[in-house]
């Protein structure tokens, strides 16, 4: 039997990178997935290669940081395919890199409702949903940055991943009475367009895949396949914690 076989779940930032590749990981385990971002057609794609493949998709575009767009996943969830199961809110975004002092608000605002706030607003719907189905697992993904170590100019998207690791031990600690498992993914430097937007030349590649032990970026398949652990049951008793899959930077002094 496939890992995910009955489940529903929504995945978020499903257009590219570990969204796209978690989303198609956990339709082939057997989930019926509801996908979101912005883009549509990213998204008709996406949901046209799940479907060739034997699975089913439903794709929702929308700006994850408005409440209208956490509540339309849910219910096209519930509506669509009987309810929800698990929810990998993974969508942020990482923002210029600016020093503290020259940040503005408007930059700061953005940053933390698209990656902390969009993630209260998905929780906050997708946990009653779950509560009706004896139990589920909310998933997010959070980051090595502003947890294990600090990099310059990253100050409101560090602060940001921070708080969304604050706000699943909450999550865990309210409802894993009630079933409700929630843990924080928190990967290294992944070849996804937001990534390399970050290291955009050859020089800067090479000098960040360095900071690695593994001496490489992480493929967007490798992280999906962590986010299907925390998803599946052989994730039973794992509940407010944060999986690192970073290829060991956190680790790194060399």
């Amino acid at each position: 039997m496939n890992a995910l076989s009955g489940k529903v779940a929504i995945v978020t930032g499903a257009s590219s990178g570990i969204g796209y590749e978690t989303a198609k990981l956990f339709a082939r385990e057997g989930a019926k997935v509801v996908v979101s971002a912005r883009r549509q057609a990213e998204l008709n794609a996406l949901v046209a290669e799940i479907a060739s493949g034997g699975g089913e998709a439903i794709a929702v575009a929308g700006d994850i940081a408005h409440e209208d767009t956490a509540r339309a996943l849910v219910e096209v969830a519930v509506g669509s395919f009987g309810g929800l199961d698990i929810a990998f809110n993974n969508a942020g975004m990482t923002g210029q890199s600016t020093p503290v002092a020259d940040l503005s608000v408007a930059d700061w605002n953005a940053i933390l409702a698209t990656n902390l706030t969009s993630a209260f607003l998905n929780a906050k719907y997708q946990i009653p949903a779950m509560l009706k189905r004896g139990g589920g697992s909310l998933i997010f993904t959070s980051t090595f940055v502003g947890h294990t170590v600090g990099f310059p100019g990253m100050g409101a998207y560090a602060a940001s991943k921070a708080g969304l690791i604050g706000l699943m031990q909450v999550i865990a600690v309210e409802y894993g009475a009630q079933g409700i498992r929630a843990n924080a993914l928190l990967p290294g430097g992944t070849d996804t367009p937001m990534g390399r937007a970050f290291a955009n030349t050859p020089e800067a590649r090479a000098f960040v895949e360095g900071l690695y032990v593994l001496k490489r970026l992480a493929q967007p398949q490798e992280i999906a396949r962590s986010a299907l652990y925390l998803a599946s049951d052989a994730a039973s008793f794992t509940t407010g914690s944060c999986l690192i899959v970073d290829g060991g930077v956190s680790i790194n002094r060399t």
